[in-house]
This record gives C-alpha cells, sequence and structure tokens, in this order.
C-alpha cells in the first residue's frame, strides 16, 4: 500500500466509467426526464452504482485469491490474454454486449443493467493492473503474519475507492446534463468512449504480457 498509483489508476478509472454514458449517466437521466424529477436521477445513481461494485468486486477478489495461489507471471499471462480477446471482440462486434431495458424499470432492474454492463465492458478486468502491486504488497514478508482477512479488506478498499470515484462523475454529469446541458448534444456529436475502452483494453492487455 505504499505506492500511490495503483490508487490513482482505480481513482482514474472509476473517473472514466463516470464519463461513459454507457456505464450509468445516460440511464439516469433518461429516467429523470421521463419521470420529470431531479430526484429520480440522484436516487438512480444508488442501484447504478451498487451494480458496478459487484461487478468490479467479482473481479477484484478473484484476482486477490488468484494471486494467493498461482505465480504472478502466470496471472499476468492470463489476464494480458483475456484483456486482449475483450478489448479485439468490442472493436469487432461493438453492439452485441448493448443491455436493452426499458425506462419503465424498477431499480432492482436498473442494477441487474449495471452489474451486466460492467461485466460485458470488462470494467473489473481493467482493475486488474492496479491490484496486482497491491497483492505483491501482501505478499511481502512483513505481511506473512497478517491474516487472510487483511487481503480482502484491502480488495473491499480497492472495489469501494473505484466505485466512490465512479459514483462522483456518474452524479456530477448526470446532474449537469439533466439541469442545463439536456440530452440534445449526444445527437451533434460525442467522444466515441467505447472504441477509446476498447484500445485501452489491448493496450493494457498487451502491457500484461509484456510485464509476463
Amino acid at each position: 500500500m505504499s505506492e500511490p498509483w495503483p490508487w490513482l489508476l482505480l481513482i482514474g478509472l472509476g473517473a472514466f466509467h463516470g464519463l461513459n454514458p454507457a456505464m450509468g449517466w445516460l440511464f439516469a437521466v433518461a429516467l429523470g426526464l421521463y419521470r420529470q424529477s431531479r430526484a429520480v436521477v440522484l436516487v438512480s445513481l444508488i442501484p447504478i452504482a451498487i451494480g458496478h461494485a459487484i461487478a468490479i468486486a467479482l473481479v477484484v477478489y478473484a484476482v486477490t485469491v488468484l494471486g494467493a495461489v498461482i505465480d504472478q507471471a502466470a496471472l499476468r499471462l492470463l489476464s494480458g490474454l483475456l484483456l486482449i480477446a475483450l478489448g479485439v471482440y468490442s472493436m469487432l462486434y461493438p453492439h452485441r454486449h448493448r443491455v436493452r431495458i426499458g425506462l419503465k424499470t424498477g431499480m432492482l432492474g436498473l442494477g441487474l443493467w449495471s452489474f451486466l454492463m460492467a461485466t460485458a465492458h470488462g470494467a473489473g478486468l481493467m482493475l486488474i493492473p492496479a491490484m496486482m502491486p497491491l497483492q505483491m504488497d501482501m505478499s511481502q514478508p512483513h505481511m506473512h503474519a497478517m491474516p487472510a482477512s487483511h487481503s480482502l479488506w484491502i480488495a473491499s478498499l480497492a472495489v469501494a475507492v473505484h466505485t466512490l470515484a465512479m459514483l462522483i462523475f456518474t452524479g456530477a454529469i448526470a446532474l449537469i446534463v439533466y439541469e442545463w446541458v439536456g440530452l440534445g448534444f449526444l445527437r451533434r456529436g460525442w467522444i466515441n468512449l467505447d472504441l477509446a475502452w476498447s484500445l485501452a483494453l489491448v493496450g493494457t492487455g498487451l502491457l500484461l504480457l509484456f510485464l509476463a
């Protein structure tokens, strides 16, 4: 935990997820406009954050467990291949992983949608580069006396930091768009964040393969 960059990476990825309309703010704004309520926009952020956190946590806990039982080089190799495969698939079939859900859905449906979107985008897989140095820190000699629950606590903290960053950016953008900007600007043009994300997946995967 001595190095700050893994935590900064977790925050940065959370900010990127918050910026991406497919990860939540577009749906929160659409629901708010449909029901003509700012409160709906804010309440919608709760299941969006929970669904995202669960999707992230499944990967983070898996990395924590695997990192304790297999070689780090093998873990980097496996993670790199998964990231590259997902990135290439996302570029070749950019709309295959889209989850469709109606605006009249309840909070449970919205949380499920957020979970499926984060999973389909490989949001949790992108946290692997940040989790690996934390896992290596926990494997140092001075950590051998620490209980296994300490590793899970670090993993839980990583999930919380990432999700909080995502929630802050999602909420800020949702409120700005709902109160002042409106959704019309999306028809005039928007950054292709899905393509940027796919390239980031491939780039991160190649980096992990190089390090392996």
